[in-house]
């Protein structure tokens, strides 16, 4: 399940947020510090385009959900991006089970809370785990963009999936 972040959050988000394996797989993969996720928080709370939302499994919070670059008048569309308890749930055996669960609890909120026409988000190149898991929710990919982040050289590749396309259970 979904719920909104709260002020209670902050901490955990930035604990997950900062585990290997996450900063890994993110574009920025530097240590976030306590100061630039308090500044993170305060904007996005404040910004009427972005949403912020916990993911909960068996009542335990293991994940985050952002969508950002809502456009919510003419046609619907946002971005996306999740991470995990990356270590919580690898000692519980759950990481798999709980992945697929966030990406449909979160392909749901966009289409059925959020009334999105598209969903767009991204991807890094090298993360063919990730890729493949898109391709089986029917996101399509874009064309690869080489980027530099935090000094480092990485293929970015864009990711969309249209309500028409969403696969429905």
């Amino acid at each position: 399940m979904l719920r909104e972040a709260t002020e209670d959050d902050v901490n955990l988000m930035l604990s997950w947020r900062n585990q290997e394996t996450n900063r890994q797989v993110s574009k920025n993969s530097h240590e976030i510090t306590a100061a630039e996720h308090a500044a993170w928080w305060s904007r996005v709370r404040a910004d009427p385009g972005r949403r912020v939302l916990v993911y909960v499994h068996d009542g335990r919070p293991c994940g985050v959900v952002t969508f950002f670059d809502l456009r919510l008048d003419g046609p619907r569309t946002g971005s996306w991006g999740f991470y995990l308890d990356a270590e919580g749930l690898a000692e519980r055996g759950e990481t798999l089970p709980v992945w697929l669960a966030v990406m449909r609890a979160a392909v749901d909120h966009a289409f059925d809370e959020l009334r999105l026409d598209r969903l767009d988000g991204e991807v890094l190149a090298d993360n063919i785990v990730v890729r493949r898991m898109n391709r089986r929710f029917r996101f399509v990919e874009g064309t690869e963009e080489r980027q530099v982040h935090d000094g480092r050289e990485i293929g970015v590749v864009p990711i969309s999936l249209h309500r028409d396309n969403r696969h429905r259970r």
